[in-house]
Protein backbone atom coordinates (compact mmCIF):
# COMPACT_ATOMS: atom_id res chain seq x y z
CA UNK A 1 0.00 0.00 0.00
CA UNK A 2 1.83 3.05 -0.66
CA UNK A 3 2.05 5.61 2.06
CA UNK A 4 1.00 9.66 1.19
CA UNK A 5 2.22 12.25 2.42
CA UNK A 6 -0.04 14.04 4.91
CA UNK A 7 -0.14 16.10 8.42
CA UNK A 8 -1.64 15.78 11.46
CA UNK A 9 -3.84 17.59 12.41
CA UNK A 10 -2.46 18.75 15.63
CA UNK A 11 -5.89 17.76 17.85
CA UNK A 12 -5.11 18.22 21.23
CA UNK A 13 -3.39 15.47 23.34
CA UNK A 14 -0.07 13.84 22.69
CA UNK A 15 0.95 14.11 19.08
CA UNK A 16 2.18 10.56 19.08
CA UNK A 17 -1.30 9.33 20.30
CA UNK A 18 -2.56 10.92 17.32
CA UNK A 19 -0.32 9.44 15.01
CA UNK A 20 -0.44 6.41 16.22
CA UNK A 21 -4.55 6.42 15.43
CA UNK A 22 -3.59 7.75 12.04
CA UNK A 23 -1.03 4.59 11.45
CA UNK A 24 -3.24 1.73 13.13
CA UNK A 25 -5.95 2.79 10.96
CA UNK A 26 -3.86 2.11 8.24
CA UNK A 27 -2.31 -0.91 9.17
CA UNK A 28 -6.07 -2.41 8.39
CA UNK A 29 -5.42 -1.79 4.63
CA UNK A 30 -2.08 -3.98 5.39
CA UNK A 31 -1.07 -7.54 4.71
CA UNK A 32 0.42 -9.61 7.54
CA UNK A 33 4.10 -9.46 7.06
CA UNK A 34 4.89 -6.62 5.34
CA UNK A 35 7.39 -3.74 6.22
CA UNK A 36 6.66 -0.33 7.31
CA UNK A 37 8.84 2.85 5.39
CA UNK A 38 11.67 3.60 7.03
CA UNK A 39 11.48 6.01 9.90
CA UNK A 40 12.99 8.81 7.92
CA UNK A 41 10.36 8.21 5.69
CA UNK A 42 7.67 8.04 7.73
CA UNK A 43 8.57 11.17 10.16
CA UNK A 44 8.97 13.38 6.87
CA UNK A 45 5.75 12.29 5.57
CA UNK A 46 4.06 13.13 8.70
CA UNK A 47 6.26 16.13 9.34
CA UNK A 48 7.08 14.95 12.89
CA UNK A 49 10.18 14.27 14.57
CA UNK A 50 11.78 10.71 14.77
CA UNK A 51 11.15 10.46 18.30
CA UNK A 52 7.60 11.21 17.86
CA UNK A 53 7.38 8.68 15.35
CA UNK A 54 8.78 6.20 17.50
CA UNK A 55 6.37 6.72 20.62
CA UNK A 56 3.54 6.04 17.81
CA UNK A 57 5.20 3.38 16.39
CA UNK A 58 5.90 1.78 20.58
CA UNK A 59 1.81 2.22 20.86
CA UNK A 60 1.01 -0.26 18.06
CA UNK A 61 3.82 -2.26 18.62
CA UNK A 62 2.34 -3.06 22.29
CA UNK A 63 -0.75 -3.36 21.18
CA UNK A 64 0.43 -6.67 19.05
CA UNK A 65 -0.04 -4.88 15.80
CA UNK A 66 3.82 -4.54 14.29
CA UNK A 67 6.86 -6.34 15.58
CA UNK A 68 10.27 -4.72 15.33
CA UNK A 69 13.22 -6.97 14.07
CA UNK A 70 16.71 -6.01 14.49
CA UNK A 71 18.38 -5.61 10.98
CA UNK A 72 15.63 -5.58 9.32
CA UNK A 73 12.65 -3.45 9.99
CA UNK A 74 8.97 -3.50 11.82
CA UNK A 75 6.61 -5.59 10.38
CA UNK A 76 2.58 -5.87 10.26
CA UNK A 77 1.56 -8.39 12.78
CA UNK A 78 -1.88 -10.87 11.85
CA UNK A 79 -4.81 -10.15 14.10
CA UNK A 80 -4.71 -12.18 17.54
CA UNK A 81 -5.01 -16.21 17.22
CA UNK A 82 -7.61 -17.72 18.40
CA UNK A 83 -6.75 -21.54 20.23
CA UNK A 84 -10.17 -23.49 20.57
CA UNK A 85 -9.28 -24.88 24.17
CA UNK A 86 -10.76 -28.19 24.23
CA UNK A 87 -10.16 -31.80 26.55
CA UNK A 88 -8.57 -33.48 23.05
CA UNK A 89 -7.22 -29.97 21.68
CA UNK A 90 -3.48 -30.11 20.33
CA UNK A 91 -2.05 -26.78 19.90
CA UNK A 92 0.17 -27.94 16.46
CA UNK A 93 -3.15 -29.81 15.32
CA UNK A 94 -5.89 -27.08 16.25
CA UNK A 95 -4.28 -24.18 15.37
CA UNK A 96 -3.04 -26.21 11.63
CA UNK A 97 -6.82 -26.53 11.10
CA UNK A 98 -7.59 -23.16 11.18
CA UNK A 99 -5.12 -22.10 8.42
CA UNK A 100 -2.26 -21.31 10.54
CA UNK A 101 1.43 -21.98 9.81
CA UNK A 102 2.77 -24.33 13.09
CA UNK A 103 6.68 -25.05 14.08
CA UNK A 104 7.50 -26.05 16.82
CA UNK A 105 11.48 -26.23 18.20
CA UNK A 106 12.81 -28.42 20.64
CA UNK A 107 15.29 -25.67 22.55
CA UNK A 108 15.97 -28.02 25.89
CA UNK A 109 16.10 -31.86 26.97
CA UNK A 110 17.06 -32.68 29.99
CA UNK A 111 16.31 -34.76 33.31
CA UNK A 112 15.89 -32.81 36.60
CA UNK A 113 14.33 -33.12 40.00
CA UNK A 114 10.10 -33.27 40.42
CA UNK A 115 9.40 -30.30 41.94
CA UNK A 116 6.90 -30.50 44.89
CA UNK A 117 3.99 -29.60 42.26
CA UNK A 118 4.95 -32.13 39.87
CA UNK A 119 5.02 -34.74 42.32
CA UNK A 120 1.50 -33.93 43.23
CA UNK A 121 -0.38 -33.87 39.90
CA UNK A 122 2.41 -36.74 38.10
CA UNK A 123 1.91 -39.16 41.68
CA UNK A 124 5.33 -39.04 42.09
CA UNK A 125 7.31 -40.15 44.89
CA UNK A 126 9.51 -37.75 46.44
CA UNK A 127 12.88 -38.54 44.98
CA UNK A 128 11.55 -38.72 41.32
CA UNK A 129 12.95 -36.92 38.30
CA UNK A 130 11.40 -35.80 35.74
CA UNK A 131 12.16 -34.95 31.66
CA UNK A 132 11.92 -31.48 30.79
CA UNK A 133 11.41 -30.64 27.18
CA UNK A 134 11.12 -26.85 26.40
CA UNK A 135 9.96 -26.14 23.16
CA UNK A 136 9.06 -22.94 20.97
CA UNK A 137 6.07 -22.34 19.19
CA UNK A 138 5.88 -20.31 15.73
CA UNK A 139 2.70 -19.19 13.84
CA UNK A 140 3.24 -17.97 10.54
CA UNK A 141 6.93 -17.52 11.56
CA UNK A 142 6.55 -15.39 14.32
CA UNK A 143 7.64 -16.88 18.14
CA UNK A 144 4.23 -16.95 20.10
CA UNK A 145 4.57 -19.48 22.99
CA UNK A 146 7.12 -21.16 24.78
CA UNK A 147 5.93 -24.60 26.62
CA UNK A 148 7.76 -26.40 29.08
CA UNK A 149 6.87 -29.91 29.35
CA UNK A 150 7.54 -32.26 32.31
CA UNK A 151 7.06 -36.36 32.18
CA UNK A 152 8.09 -39.16 34.16
CA UNK A 153 11.14 -40.73 33.59
CA UNK A 154 8.71 -43.77 32.69
CA UNK A 155 7.55 -42.46 29.50
CA UNK A 156 11.32 -41.03 28.72
CA UNK A 157 11.84 -43.98 25.92
CA UNK A 158 8.88 -42.63 24.06
CA UNK A 159 10.18 -39.41 23.65
CA UNK A 160 13.57 -40.48 23.06
CA UNK A 161 13.71 -39.50 19.50
CA UNK A 162 11.14 -35.98 19.48
CA UNK A 163 13.49 -33.42 18.00
CA UNK A 164 10.43 -31.44 17.13
CA UNK A 165 6.66 -30.50 16.12
CA UNK A 166 3.82 -31.38 18.12
CA UNK A 167 3.99 -33.42 21.27
CA UNK A 168 0.75 -34.88 21.33
CA UNK A 169 0.99 -36.03 18.18
CA UNK A 170 4.23 -37.38 18.35
CA UNK A 171 3.40 -39.82 21.75
CA UNK A 172 -0.42 -40.45 19.96
CA UNK A 173 2.12 -42.03 17.53
CA UNK A 174 3.76 -44.13 19.41
CA UNK A 175 0.57 -45.78 20.98
CA UNK A 176 0.15 -43.01 24.27
CA UNK A 177 -2.59 -40.85 23.12
CA UNK A 178 -3.40 -37.76 25.57
CA UNK A 179 -6.28 -35.75 26.90
CA UNK A 180 -6.29 -32.86 29.06
CA UNK A 181 -7.49 -33.00 32.40
CA UNK A 182 -7.40 -29.16 33.45
CA UNK A 183 -5.87 -26.06 32.42
CA UNK A 184 -5.26 -23.07 34.98
CA UNK A 185 -4.91 -19.52 32.82
CA UNK A 186 -2.96 -16.69 34.43
CA UNK A 187 -1.31 -13.76 33.42
CA UNK A 188 1.94 -12.07 34.24
CA UNK A 189 4.90 -10.22 32.86
CA UNK A 190 7.75 -12.16 30.90
CA UNK A 191 11.42 -13.00 31.98
CA UNK A 192 14.41 -11.68 30.34
CA UNK A 193 14.83 -15.30 28.54
CA UNK A 194 11.06 -15.17 27.95
CA UNK A 195 10.88 -11.60 26.58
CA UNK A 196 14.45 -12.46 24.25
CA UNK A 197 12.65 -15.62 23.27
CA UNK A 198 9.35 -14.05 22.12
CA UNK A 199 10.42 -11.38 20.54
CA UNK A 200 8.47 -8.91 23.02
CA UNK A 201 9.05 -5.85 25.21
CA UNK A 202 9.62 -6.72 28.63
CA UNK A 203 6.83 -4.76 30.64
CA UNK A 204 3.90 -6.42 27.97
CA UNK A 205 2.26 -8.98 29.64
CA UNK A 206 2.46 -12.84 28.58
CA UNK A 207 -0.99 -15.51 29.23
CA UNK A 208 0.37 -18.65 31.29
CA UNK A 209 -1.47 -21.74 31.32
CA UNK A 210 -0.52 -25.17 32.87
CA UNK A 211 -2.28 -28.04 31.98
CA UNK A 212 -2.01 -31.42 33.54
CA UNK A 213 -2.69 -34.22 31.05
CA UNK A 214 -3.76 -38.17 31.46
CA UNK A 215 -3.63 -40.83 29.33
CA UNK A 216 -6.78 -42.98 28.17
CA UNK A 217 -6.43 -45.03 31.40
CA UNK A 218 -6.24 -41.82 33.25
CA UNK A 219 -3.31 -42.14 34.44
CA UNK A 220 -1.51 -38.25 34.64
CA UNK A 221 1.24 -38.03 31.91
CA UNK A 222 2.58 -34.83 31.50
CA UNK A 223 2.19 -31.58 33.13
CA UNK A 224 2.90 -28.28 31.13
CA UNK A 225 3.41 -24.82 31.55
CA UNK A 226 3.02 -22.86 28.68
CA UNK A 227 3.84 -18.79 28.17
CA UNK A 228 2.17 -17.31 25.01
CA UNK A 229 2.07 -13.49 24.54
CA UNK A 230 -1.14 -11.84 24.99
CA UNK A 231 -0.86 -9.11 21.91
CA UNK A 232 -0.82 -12.51 19.51
CA UNK A 233 -3.22 -15.20 21.64
CA UNK A 234 -6.66 -15.63 22.70
CA UNK A 235 -7.77 -19.01 24.32
CA UNK A 236 -11.12 -20.08 23.51
CA UNK A 237 -12.93 -22.56 25.99
CA UNK A 238 -15.80 -24.87 25.30
CA UNK A 239 -18.12 -24.82 28.12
Amino acid sequence: MPFLAMHLSRQPGPLYRELAGVLRDELQRMNPGDYLPAEVRLAARFAVNRHTLRRAVDELVLEGRLLRQQGKGTRVLAKPMIYPMQAASAYSASLSALGHQVEAQLLLRRVRPASHEERGYLQLSAAAQVLELTTLRLIQGQPVSLIRHAFSLLHAPLLADYQGGSLRQHLSQRGLPLTRTFSLIGARLPSREEAARLLMPKHAPLLSVQTLSRDLAGQPVELSLSTSRADRFQFQLAL
